[in-house]
Parts: structure tokens; C-alpha cells; sequence
């Protein structure tokens, strides 16, 4: 108390040094990784020249419903790829690898099962298992949610878009034909659901698009910052290892509950820039946020032999790159 008998405030050194134990508050490190940050840091050091320079907007496109969800065609876009067996490693545990990534865009059939993998691209494999699809590939439980009402139709295709450095070629080129084709099959509104980092970055490209082409869209993602620093109309972030944007691995309620909590945000977003995070939890444990791509804790030893994987993977990007037709 001070001379006038109202409590004494403490003085800044004293609140810094006040511990939130026992106050009901989590740690200071409990908070979504900064992935830009991660990934220019890591790139570098694996032997890239220059930081990657994500794509930021300041003005966001925002296209309301027109009619309820219940009536409503909805399209999936993933950037999952199509398993290939004549390509090696892409099972549970694979390790990275170029050789499964694909560079064009392409469609499957809603109204069929598809053996999608993320093998090919920068997720978490430490915290994550890679063994259930439905993490980051909610096609059943779409379908599912159809024959329920909860939403009216999909769309005759999902999409798959590629993950293009160069986001000239993404704006210019793949993106186009994704929102041509999401026009073809009538998409009322579309549900976007990325994996790795540069993922995020393509599929909020792509969101801003179809917003812009007259289609609502929500993300469905893992990558806070990247999403948010890109700027689309409605997210919803999971804090969640990457490649576990659509819930818990081997947990149905949580990928239920991941899936309408994305459509409601899809339904309810007053604006642009909505961002909703799930409340969802993945571990007790928040650490796991300290080992993606984090060169502090990578020994010299160890982070010369991912250079040198990386300098292989990017040899066989490049091979199959030049495979594409120039038309394409």
C-alpha cells in the first residue's frame, strides 16, 4: 500500500521478473512458430543465396456467401500429392523427397478415394507420423458432412496445386487454370488446406483469387504467420505440426470438429482478414514448436549432410521442371 492506501503497482523490473506459474498462464515459447522466419534462417543455411521472400498484400479481397452451405458446391484444393510407387519413399516416416512433388496443376474425382501423401514437401517429421490422410486430406469427412447436410455438394473435382517457388508462376500461371476449373465444376465456395510453408503461402495466393473470382474460401492451415503475413479472407489456424492442418492424427472427433469449425468460420466471417484458432491442443508438451527447421538446434555435422540432400533434391526438382512443356 502507498501513503494514500491503495495498492502498491510493481515497477517493471519487478513485473518482469514475476513468474506466471500458478496464474493459469502458459510459457512464453507456447506460441505458434514463427515459420518465416524458421525457413529463411534455414535456407541459408543449407547453402540458398538469398532469404525467401514471401508474398504480403495489404488490401484482401472478400466475397460473402450467397446462399447457405446447406445448398451450397464445395471445392477442396489441396497440396498433397498423388502417391506414385515408381518413386520411392512416400509412406509414413518418408523422408523428404523432390522426385514425388509435382509441378502442374491437376483433379481427382470427389466421388472416389485417393491415395494422397506429403512426402514431397517441408512438414514437421518429427512430431508427426504421416500416417493418416485424413490430417491433411478431409475428402471422406466432406463427403461425409454431404450425405448429413451439413454442406450441399462437392464439386466434381478437388484440385491439386503445385508449390512453385516462383510466385510469378503461381500468380500467372498455375493459379489461373485452378480458378477456371473450380468455375467449370460450379464451386459455390472453396476450402483450401496446405501443408508446408511455401504451401501456405500458394494456397492463400490461390484463396485471394478465387475471392477476387467471386468464390468464398476458407484455409484450413498450420502456418499462422505466413497465412496472415500473405493476407486471406478467413482462416482457421491449428497450432499443430504441418501436415495436420484437417486434426489429429487417428482421432475422428478431432477432424470433425476441425472441419466445422472451418466452416463456420467460412459461414461467419464478418470480413476480410478473419483469422479463428482452433482450440484444439496437440500436445501438453509445447517444445515440439523449437525443432522445425531450427538451426540452433542442428549440429555442424548434421546440417552438412542435410546441405548436401538438399543440394540432390534440388538437382532432381530441376530435372523434372524441364520435363513440363513450355505451354504448360
Amino acid at each position: 500500500m502507498n501513503s494514500s492506501g491503495t495498492p502498491k503497482l510493481p515497477s517493471v523490473e519487478e513485473a518482469n521478473a514475476e513468474s506466471g506459474e500458478g496464474l493459469g498462464m502458459a510459457h512464453p515459447g507456447d506460441s505458434p512458430v514463427p515459420y518465416m522466419q524458421r525457413t529463411r534462417d534455414w535456407y541459408l543455411a543449407l547453402g540458398y543465396g538469398n532469404p525467401y521472400r514471401y508474398s504480403h498484400y495489404a488490401k484482401v479481397p472478400f466475397t460473402a456467401l450467397t446462399k447457405p452451405l446447406a445448398d451450397s458446391t464445395v471445392a477442396l484444393l489441396t497440396t498433397a500429392a498423388p502417391f506414385q510407387p515408381d518413386k520411392g519413399p512416400q509412406g509414413p516416416g518418408a523422408p523428404y523427397n523432390a522426385a514425388a512433388k509435382f509441378y502442374e496443376p491437376y483433379a481427382g474425382d470427389t466421388a472416389m478415394d485417393h491415395d494422397l501423401r506429403i512426402s514431397h514437401v517441408g512438414i514437421d517429421r518429427r512430431h508427426t507420423s504421416m500416417e493418416d490422410s485424413n490430417c491433411w486430406f478431409p475428402l471422406p469427412l466432406m463427403r461425409e458432412f454431404v450425405r448429413q447436410g451439413r454442406i450441399g455438394r462437392l464439386a466434381r473435382h478437388f484440385h491439386g496445386v503445385p508449390t512453385n517457388r516462383s510466385q510469378r508462376h503461381t500468380l500467372e500461371v498455375d493459379i489461373p487454370r485452378i480458378v477456371q476449373r473450380c468455375k467449370e465444376d460450379g464451386a459455390d465456395v472453396a476450402v483450401l488446406v496446405p501443408n508446408c510453408p511455401i504451401c501456405h503461402q500458394t494456397l492463400s495466393l490461390t484463396a485471394r483469387a478465387l475471392e477476387e473470382a467471386g468464390i468464398p474460401t476458407v484455409v484450413m492451415g498450420c502456418a499462422k504467420d505466413i497465412v496472415e503475413y500473405v493476407g486471406v479472407p478467413r482462416f482457421l489456424f491449428s497450432d499443430f505440426p504441418l501436415g495436420n492442418a484437417a486434426g489429429r492424427p487417428h482421432d475422428a472427433a478431432s477432424r470433425r470438429e476441425t472441419l466445422e469449425l472451418a466452416l463456420r468460420v467460412l459461414e461467419s466471417a464478418p470480413a476480410a482478414r478473419t483469422t479463428v484458432q482452433s482450440p484444439l491442443v496437440w500436445s501438453a508438451d509445447w517444445e515440439w514448436k523449437l525443432d522445425y527447421s531450427n538451426v540452433e538446434r542442428v549440429s555442424p555435422e548434421e546440417l552438412a549432410r542435410l546441405r548436401a540432400e538438399n543440394d540432390r533434391a534440388k538437382e532432381t526438382a530441376k530435372q523434372l521442371r524441364e520435363k513440363i512443356p513450355a505451354s504448360a
